[in-house]
């Protein structure tokens, strides 16, 4: 048996998977975030812990058996959050996390001071990730920094409490800016550049290698009759591409959870940082994921619903399974700024094309186009780095409505497939990279694709319809600096 654990932004999943890939049990818990200054957004570690230690403690009072036989154990995370902790491992503050836009202004600094960023990384300097927010804190919490004895990725903080070790695996330590993507290794430039060095970096191993093992005590709380290995793992996204197979060139998947990107698996770095393209490790050796970014999806659904006060499944019911045609109104969906292709995280959303006929439906649809809109500037970016898609997969929760993967389908002029379970996705591609790491078996023979359920073809009507609405919808872009 193997666990896959997902913290992610809103909650922390965890599923038991057997030997023949199939899951057992899930649990899942929530977490909240909160926003102590406007394009602030941060996150208490300590929600971590007891949210993983829930799911935890559920799946024993239910599946005491299987969880007892836990061999390997795989961790998926939010990428880029800042977790800074003293000499003691406890954290200093709040991590501060992948959609806070407060260091712009640190991103030009350490461009200016690390010429050779692009170059190394494969990515520009951008508020999210990790790099910045400490330059930050150099600035604005110096005696935080002087403190500053560890700098943790959330589920890097989660393997230090189930092991007692500091170790990060590649996939997730790209998302930091002090990667060197090429060599798969910390950059001694990267990190001087911030004023740190290794000693206050993890270490680092591949995903699908083993790191660690689980602690005793806990391994005893949770009646498991040994303590299982815990592999690399590795970040959402590259998990999820794990999760559904996605780990060759020519297999693109876009991800609609909390925020949104569109995916490419490579066999070699192809960077587009001057269109905020990213670049990351995959989560397997030898492979890389070409990513353009958005800020929010799933979120800005989550939003529209808490306005109307309904819930998401009552705003989407009434839309039916594909549109009609695409909305009289204009969503923007940069609730929480934007990274590909503006990197721009002072711009808001917008509504725009309201009238007196405007109703309910008119405006959910629009939310839902406006993602899917800015997924086609992803589409765009990619395709200046050379990587043209031609099918892609859907993950995350959004994958659940038909109505968005059809309107993803039209305005990508692409089919867009979508599984079973595949709003689970990361926290299954952690516990395949779990088994890899206690088994050593093929990643191709484990890491296989799963059934598709549902295929949504592009309808030439609405293909049209959506490419004569997309250049009015990019001109409603506004940069407030």
């Amino acid at each position: 048996m193997y666990l896959g654990i997902d913290l992610g932004t809103s909650a922390v999943k965890t599923v038991l998977v057997d030997s023949a890939q199939r899951v057992i049990a899930s649990e899942s818990r929530p977490l909240t975030t909160f926003s102590p200054r406007p394009g602030h957004v941060e996150q208490d570690p300590a929600q971590w812990i007891d949210a993983t230690f829930a799911t935890l403690d559920a799946l024993k009072a239910t599946h005491a058996g299987e969880l007892a036989a836990v061999e390997g154990i795989g961790l998926s995370g939010q990428m880029h959050g800042a977790t800074l902790l003293d000499a003691s491992g406890n954290p200093l503050r709040p991590c501060i996390l992948w959609n806070d836009g407060r260091s712009a202004a640190e991103c030009r600094i350490l461009e200016q001071r690390w010429p050779a960023l692009r170059a190394t990384t494969g990515n520009k300097a951008m508020a999210g990730f990790t790099a910045p927010k400490l330059l930050w804190i150099a600035t604005h919490e110096p005696e935080i920094f002087a403190a500053t004895k560890l700098v943790l990725l959330p589920k890097a903080y989660l393997r230090l409490v189930l092991s007692g070790e500091a170790i990060e695996d590649v996939s997730d330590a790209s998302g930091s800016l002090w990667l060197d993507a090429a060599r798969r290794d910390w950059s001694d430039a990267a990190l001087a550049a911030t004023g740190l060095s290794r000693d206050h970096m993890p270490r680092l191993v591949e995903g699908c290698a083993p790191a660690t093992t689980l602690r005793g005590e806990l391994a005893r709380r949770w009646g498991m009759t040994g303590q299982p290995v815990i592999a690399g793992g590795a970040g959402d996204n590259p998990a999820g591409a794990v999760g559904i197979g996605a780990i060759r060139p020519g297999t693109a998947f876009v991800s609609l959870g909390t925020s949104g990107a569109l995916l490419a698996p490579t066999g070699r770095i192809a960077a587009n940082p001057d269109r905020a393209v990213h670049t990351f490790c995959h989560a397997i050796p030898d492979m890389w994921i070409q990513a353009g970014a958005i800020l929010s999806a799933a979120s800005c659904l989550a939003w529209i619903a808490r306005l109307f006060g309904a819930t998401e499944a009552e705003l989407l019911a009434p839309l039916g399974l594909r549109p009609q045609a695409p909305s009289a109104v204009s969503f923007l969906p940069y609730l929480a700024g934007e990274r590909t292709p503006h990197d721009d995280p002072a711009v808001h959303g917008m509504l725009d094309g309201l009238s007196h006929g405007t109703d309910r439906g008119s405006i959910v649809q629009a939310v839902l186009e406006g993602v899917a809109f800015a997924l086609a500037d992803c589409r765009d970016a990619l395709a200046d780095a050379g990587i043209a898609m031609t099918e892609a997969d859907a993950i995350g929760g959004g994958s659940r409505s038909r109505f968005w993967l059809s309107v993803l389908a039209n305005v990508l002029n692409v089919p867009i497939h979508r599984f079973a379970g595949g709003e689970t996705g990361a926290a299954f591609g952690a516990a395949r990279l779990g088994r890899l790491a206690v088994t050593g078996e093929a990643i191709a023979a484990v890491c296989t694709r799963l059934q598709r359920i549902e295929t949504f073809e592009p309808d030439a009507g609405l293909v049209g319809a959506y490419a004569e609405r997309l250049p009015a919808w990019r001109e409603l872009y506004r940069p407030r600096h």
